[in-house]
């Protein structure tokens, strides 16, 4: 039981080889071929013939690997082993060389229509940066690793918008730490780590995750952009409104602490709302003078 849970294991593991140097071995195919062509007239027997043909299966063997490129070998159906080091080799004639690429690759998502945590439809998509990291898991375990990163990819980016809110709105008691248009870094960072757990499966490595593109969707979008500019308004007022009442109550205790003028409850009142009124209108207010005494 141990003994067949260890093969099993081995066989699921990427295993890297170095096949033999193809240089030489294009050397003895010349030799090989030429010299069988050359015996052809001098020798009657059928070896000549038998070196030409051993010389062309032998040159079906020859491998060349690029920079972070890779093969795959197999030899009827069995997993041989991986050539990651580039250059040029000669491998068995019988093998299967199936070519995966170990650049980064870039994956831009479509845009989504998902809702986000309150309920709300967006428009969403991402931006993948991606390579592959197990040959073995990319090429076996999964039936189409480019198609596999796509699938996955858009599904994450709908369980991630299901999670936080488009936005904060605090008007309705609805506040959030983390939002899907001020957290950047933090929803970044949540969907490059369930991207690449997703991922893991095929080999294949996780370099950065960001989001693409988000908005309201079309149908939402002037409401809410209606609702933001109001909520900005009123939080505006509410600053205002905040820095007015503190001037007013520093403008009393400046004039009761120096004596400039002493006022009853009553015209502390009408000073208090002429106040308000000159700091938080829309527009400049004209004075009035008053040229007679405080009691007209």
């Amino acid at each position: 039981m141990i003994t067949n849970q260890l093969n099993l294991q081995i066989m699921t593991e990427e295993k890297i080889i170095i096949p033999a140097n193809g240089y030489l071995m294009l050397f003895l195919f010349l030799i090989l071929l030429f010299g069988s062509i050359a015996l052809i007239p001098i020798t009657e027997t059928g070896w000549s013939v038998f070196g030409i043909i051993a010389a062309l299966v032998l040159a079906f063997g020859f491998l060349m690997v690029q920079p972070n490129g890779s093969r795959v070998l197999l030899l009827f159906g069995k997993y041989v082993g991986t050539v990651k080091k580039n250059g040029f080799y000669w491998v068995n004639p019988f093998y299967t060389k199936k070519k995966i690429s170990l650049r980064a690759s870039n994956f831009d998502s479509e845009r989504l229509k998902v809702n986000d945590k309150l309920g709300n439809p967006i428009m969403i998509s991402t931006i993948l940066v991606w390579r592959v990291q197990n040959t073995y898991k990319a090429a076996f375990d999964v039936d189409n690793y480019e198609n596999f990163v796509r699938v996955q990819t858009d599904a994450a980016v709908r369980k991630l918008a299901s999670m936080y809110p488009y936005d904060n709105f605090a008007d309705e008691g609805v506040t959030e730490d983390i939002t899907l248009r001020s957290s950047v870094n933090e929803v970044s960072n949540a969907l490059e780590k369930e991207i690449d757990e997703r991922l893991s499966i095929a080999g294949i490595e996780v370099l950065e995750a960001r989001i693409g593109y988000l908005a309201y969707a079309q149908e939402i979008a002037n409401a809410m952009l209606k609702r933001q500019q109001a909520t900005a308004i009123v939080a505006a007022r509410h600053k205002i409104v905040e820095g007015a009442v503190s001037m007013v109550e520093m403008a009393i205790e400046q004039l009761n602490k120096k004596q400039v003028v002493n006022l009853d409850e009553e015209r502390k009142a009408a000073m208090v709302s002429n106040l308000m009124v000159v700091l938080c209108g829309d527009k400049d207010a004209s004075p009035v003078l008053n040229t007679g005494t405080l009691n007209h």
